[in-house]
């Protein structure tokens, strides 16, 4: 980013000064589209065009959701990125929390979801063209500027917490349910049930082509089991690193003390019970089951093992090394326990899906009255 900040105010500088000699000559025509030195995005574009100076600043680095289970830095600046979109609503500053929920939207690999309590990449669960759309739990807004209060806590007192959770389907579930539901209950309803095998199998044809609509239950009972199952994916969600190993799953070779990884492979293309981590480690007693676990029609392993590996980019050149990661965070053995916690994660995921209530679907989507 150093270098990106540097060559994108030297490129400025130059065609301003180029600028001078022929009124005519357009950003587009001077600036210098090196991959290996920078990713111009239209922002940028147009600041060089405006004079603007940016300047580097480290206090922009923020911690995102870029793939499953996969996080990496992001320099969350405006003008470096193409399209932020509404993140800056959704995660305004490090002090304030949220969860959202990524779905797939259109597509050929089927329906998938993905909640996550950091910055999510447009890509988070679905690759390719058109991206994830994501639900959250809030959004903030800014508050209009004015002096500070004696009492107003610091990080928080320029925002306002918004619901995306209305009132009227509040009222409305509450009708249903009881007047102990809280928003939060249905947020975490939602997750819960578009995890149900059923309404998925159902509705595949309409979830690749439009956003997915939810019946309420019938029965409350079945609501709250929906809702407490969504609040415990959630946590498995979020919380995925700090799951524990899945007993019964063995390790060979973790003693060596070398954790360093390359790129992870199966012993054979159909022998998924194993994985060879590195030269000197080996895990194996793998359940399938775990392999159930899919995001974005790739099992939540399979994820870990194709995003930590070692990658340079073609175009820029850029080398992603995932042990740095593990250096950044203090943990050599950082992608080992990850690995381990995804397929415990991976096999708990499995058990709450196939323990969510049956709901007897109408066989047409239009005769489903009650949705959210």
């Amino acid at each position: 980013m150093l270098k990106m900040v540097d060559f994108y105010n030297e490129q400025q500088k130059a065609y301003q000064e180029a600028k001078r000699k022929n009124q005519k000559l357009e950003v587009e025509d001077f600036i210098e589209s090196n991959p290996t030195k920078i990713s111009w995005t239209r922002a940028l574009r147009k600041d060089a065009a405006k004079s603007i100076t940016h300047k580097f600043d480290s206090d922009r680095f923020r911690i995102a959701a870029y793939r499953p289970f996969a996080k990496q830095l992001l320099y969350f600046d405006k003008p470096f990125i193409e399209s932020i979109g509404l993140s800056s609503m959704l995660f305004p500053n490090t002090q304030l929390s949220n969860v959202v929920i990524s779905v797939t939207g259109e597509g050929n690999l089927g329906f998938s979801l993905l909640l996550t309590d950091a910055i999510p990449d447009l890509c988070f669960t679905k690759t390719g063209n058109g991206g994830s759309q994501c639900f959250p739990l809030y959004y903030y807004e800014e508050r209009e500027k004015r002096s500070k209060g004696l009492f107003d806590e610091d990080g928080n007192s320029e925002y306002i917490r918004r619901d995306t959770i209305s009132d009227f389907i509040l009222e409305r579930v509450k009708a249903m349910y009881g007047k102990n539901v809280s928003k939060e209950d249905i947020f975490y309803y939602v997750y819960g049930f578009l995890h149900n095998p059923e309404y998925k199998t159902l509705f595949a044809n309409d979830l690749r082509k439009m956003l997915p609509r939810l019946p309420l239950v019938e029965d409350v009972r079945d609501f709250w089991k929906f809702s407490k199952a969504g609040r415990t994916l959630a946590e498995l969600h979020i919380n995925y690193e700090a799951v524990p190993a899945y007993e019964g799953v063995k390790v060979m070779g973790a003693d060596s003390g070398f954790y360093t990884v390359e790129k992870m492979r199966f012993p054979k293309k159909d022998q998924k019970d194993t994985i060879v981590y590195n030269s000197k480690i080996t895990i194996s007693n793998i359940p399938a089951k775990a392999y159930n676990y899919l995001v974005n029609g790739k099992s939540a392993i399979e994820w870990i093992m194709e995003r930590y590996a070692t990658t340079t980019h073609k175009e820029s050149g850029i080398t992603n090394d995932p042990n740095d990661w593990a250096t950044e965070v203090g943990n050599p053995r950082y992608i080992l326990d990850l690995l381990l916690s995804v397929i415990n994660v991976s096999v708990q995921t499995v058990e709450i899906v196939n323990n969510l209530p049956k709901v007897d679907f109408d066989s047409k989507k239009s005769e489903i009255k009650d949705v959210l």
